[in-house]
């Protein structure tokens, strides 16, 4: 190999390196939710269905508009007439040419299933705000996730590189006889034990990273930095019966299943028009050469207006039929709307609930880590006074990973909690995404 094309090799292998770094660079929240409105796969499909949802109002308007048709028909015939004076042989072409309009003047099918397409529209859009909100908490909740796994890897590294450290020290004390053989097994225990610890937290963080990964459509290498001023405050700020009533007029979802009552409404009238009377305005115009053997030779031209009247009577009962399974499903649709607003009630109290305890939960749980740090620094100053042992250090280390990782989890907690409050209510948005991001730092 030539020391051009080496050097070629190196520089073409080094840019590949700076444009893959490039491209693992960290995520943050708002970035990740960003990405995703552009690459989850739930939302593109939900954004497909709502534009297939918005032609509801232009197919139930369509009913109440003018119906045109043209037709057209060209014909060659042959065969032969016996008029009782011989046999006379027929060859000639026909033609035909018809254009025909149709407005509908009363009918009750045609105005229920234009209000119920509107409805239909309106009850589309409410599932489509439903789903972006859903994609919202899911992005972020899926964000806090990864990086609480992430903490959890962390805490579990930093315990194990403290067992490790102990085993060491322990292996020298123990030369000089100042340990016992009792103190280096049980340093061993929690090592190999922390060491089982680590590799499960590992495995829950890459699939953690993996589940973000698929939903914002690229790689996620590395994740913002939870402040370590955590500022918990008081996200909700209202009492229940004020988030109530917000969701009672923002929730997608009540809306949604008031609009599925609605049309369920509409359905009804539809059906119950099988026994209506229809009106209509015909028009029509004709050009006709030669059409059949009695008019050939003819060029006829045949303009037509009037009204046309049908009254049904009978339809073997299928109108009575259709018309109880519409009431049927409009008590379900209704039962479907008490029960959704129940639901989303019960959410708001649990979620409310939540974010008090949580932050209830991080301010006692910051004092807590405090107290075991003290506890860990204390318990090794006894260690050389004599007054405790090995054991009882290792168990302060344990009670300061575990206080730790309690708190983390109550942070993201707290802050998963105020974002499901705020969906459950139906006011979820970007701005939401950004406090959250505000409790963060970007990695450089």
């Amino acid at each position: 190999m030539t020391p051009f094309f080496s050097r070629t090799l190196l520089s073409s292998a080094c840019a590949l390196l700076l444009v893959q770094a490039g491209s693992a660079q960290a995520i943050g929240v708002l970035q990740a939710y960003q990405a995703a409105l552009k690459n989850d796969p739930q939302y593109r499909a939900a954004q497909a269905e709502s534009m297939a949802g918005k032609e509801y109002i232009a197919i139930g308007r369509s009913s109440l508009l003018p119906n045109l048709q043209y037709s057209y028909s060209s014909s060659k015939n042959k065969g032969d007439s016996n008029s009782g004076r011989g046999i006379e042989r027929l060859d000639y072409s026909s033609l035909s040419r018809n254009i025909s309009v149709r407005q509908t003047l009363f009918n009750t099918e045609n105005f229920a299933r234009f209000e119920q397409g509107k409805a239909q529209t309106l009850l589309s859009d409410a599932q489509f705000d439903s789903r972006s909100q859903d994609l919202l908490l899911r992005v972020v909740s899926s964000y806090l996730d990864a990086k609480f796994a992430d903490e959890q890897v962390q805490l579990y590294s930093a315990q194990r590189d403290f067992y490790v450290e102990q085993r060491k020290l322990n292996d020298k004390t123990f030369e000089k006889g100042e340990v016992s053989k009792t103190d280096m097994l049980e340093t061993q225990a929690k090592l190999d034990v922390s060491e089982a610890t680590l590799l499960e937290a590992k495995d829950n963080a890459l699939t953690a990273r993996n589940n973000l990964s698929e939903m914002i459509g690229q790689e996620v290498t590395s994740l913002d930095t939870l402040n370590e001023q955590f500022g918990a405050i008081d996200l909700t700020q209202k009492s229940f019966a004020e988030w109530k009533e917000i969701a009672e007029s923002h929730s997608p979802d009540i809306a949604a299943a008031q609009y599925a009552l609605e049309v369920a409404d509409k359905e009804i009238t539809k059906s119950r028009a099988g026994h209506a009377p229809r009106v209509d305005l015909n028009a029509s115009y004709n050009h006709g050469a030669s059409e059949s053997y009695q008019t050939r030779g003819q060029d006829n031209n045949i303009r037509s207006i009037g009204v046309s009247f049908v009254m049904p009577l009978y339809s073997g009962g299928y109108v009575n039929a259709v018309s109880k399974q519409a009431v049927a499903r409009k008590e379900k649709a209704k039962s479907e709307l008490d029960g959704t607003v129940g639901r989303t009630m019960v959410e708001i109290r649990k979620q409310l609930n939540a974010v008090s305890t949580s932050f209830n939960k991080i301010v006692a749980l910051e004092k807590s880590v405090k107290s075991a740090n003290l506890l860990v620094d204390a318990t090794r100053q006894s260690i050389k006074g004599g007054m405790r042992i090995n054991l009882d250090l290792l168990n302060a280390q344990q009670q300061l990973v575990s206080s730790k990782r309690d708190l983390a989890q109550a942070r993201y907690t707290y802050l998963n909690s105020y974002l499901k409050l705020k969906a459950a209510a139906g006011v979820l948005g970007e701005e939401d995404v950004r406090v959250v991001a505000g409790y963060f730092t970007a990695v450089n």
